[in-house]
């Protein structure tokens, strides 16, 4: 099968193309860079490092969803037989501040690929959602049949909900379409070699990356907002997942479509079952690196929850997939890419 892959130069991306790639598909990769390093030759550094680790070429090309003759010409020129889009903007708190670049890019991109997809009788369609899709949940863990839409705080959180409503109308409505929705939670770590990993543009928006750079020394302190939250410890509580298993569920959910020919839209949680607090990261980062990492106390943020972690034997059952790695590989090896690329993908080759 010859997968296109959208937002194929990001940190999921990346290490999914690789593991496609490692699972014996034809990728064509992606991206428009808002959220990726562009090389001088307009590749991305990301993609590279992949090619070295498999030793494939990966043909790639600058595209923007948003302009859906770009997509077409592509369609045109390339026979696709699956699609896997993990583009979007991703920023939570930016989304609050700028609803209407997350509304254009998240919804019209969307829309864009799947009518040329359509058009084009492309119709294997795997889509990059999100646990936000749940709001905040009535019932932990979290099952893929918990109510979605309701309690949804931000603009991100609201693009993937709506995005998952079309492609479930879309399915009802023509009954060829192979769709599988994929919830993910908090995806962390990196591929073992240290050579790919999360690299986010500016101040990090997620915990561990975050953490990580506190911890090589990048950014000052890390700010814990709210340790009195109904926990353990008093911090929030999220289900963190290695980026590595992650990945692997997107070719588990294409094997399912190669597999059974016909399964409309299902709609899978990818996460460990298992909720880590911000506390309990910290000490796996300072124990995975011998470092101390420095922390202070602040009040939650609008609309933080106290905790949010899943229930993943559906991808189990059906997928055949289960998470392989636990918190010390995760931190073991968002560290290690960490030490080695001190300034992500802008390092120069090689550790400091």
């Amino acid at each position: 099968m010859k997968v296109l892959v959208a937002g194929a130069a990001g940190f999921i991306g990346s290490h999914v193309v690789l593991c496609l790639l490692e699972s014996g598909y034809d990728v064509f990769a992606i991206d428009n860079f808002s959220n990726a390093v562009e090389g001088p030759d307009g590749k991305a550094e990301s993609l590279k490092r992949v090619s070295e680790l498999t030793g494939k070429d990966i043909p790639f090309a600058k595209c923007d969803l948003r302009n859906e003759q770009e997509i077409e010409n592509l369609f045109t020129t390339h026979k696709f037989d699956a699609v896997i889009h993990l583009a979007a903007l991703k920023a939570v708190g930016e989304s609050v501040d700028k609803p209407l670049e997350y509304y254009a890019n998240n919804l019209i991109g969307s829309l864009n690929l799947l009518s040329v997809c359509k058009k084009h009788g492309v119709k294997n369609f795997i889509f990059s959602s999100s646990a936000t899709v749940y709001g905040p949940p009535k019932e932990l863990p979290i099952l893929e049949n918990a109510s979605t839409g309701q309690g949804i705080t931000n603009p991100y959180g609201q693009t993937k909900y709506m995005v998952e409503q079309v492609l479930m109308d879309l399915s009802k409505a023509e009954k060829d379409w192979n769709i599988v929705l994929l919830r993910y939670f908090n995806p962390v770590g990196a591929h073992p070699s240290g050579r790919i990993g999360e690299d986010p543009l500016g101040i990090p928006n997620n915990l561990m990356p975050f953490v990580a750079q506190v911890c090589i020394g990048r950014l000052p302190v890390l700010k814990i907002y709210g340790d009195k939250f109904d926990t353990p410890d008093g911090t929030g509580v999220r289900d963190y997942i290695h980026i590595m298993d992650l990945a692997r569920g997107h070719v588990s959910a294409l094997d399912r479509i190669k597999k059974a020919k016909q399964i409309g839209c299902e709609i899978y949680n990818l996460g460990t079952g298992k909720g880590y607090s911000v506390l309990e990261m910290v000490a796996a980062l300072e124990k995975a690196s011998g470092r101390k990492i420095p922390t202070e106390m602040s009040v939650p943020r609008p609309g933080d929850i106290a905790s949010c972690y899943c229930d993943p034997s559906l991808a189990y059952e059906k997928l055949g997939w289960k998470c392989e790695f636990g918190l010390s590989e995760m931190c073991r090896d968002l560290w290690n890419w960490q030490l080695n690329n001190p300034q992500g993908f802008s390092t120069a080759a090689g550790p400091n």
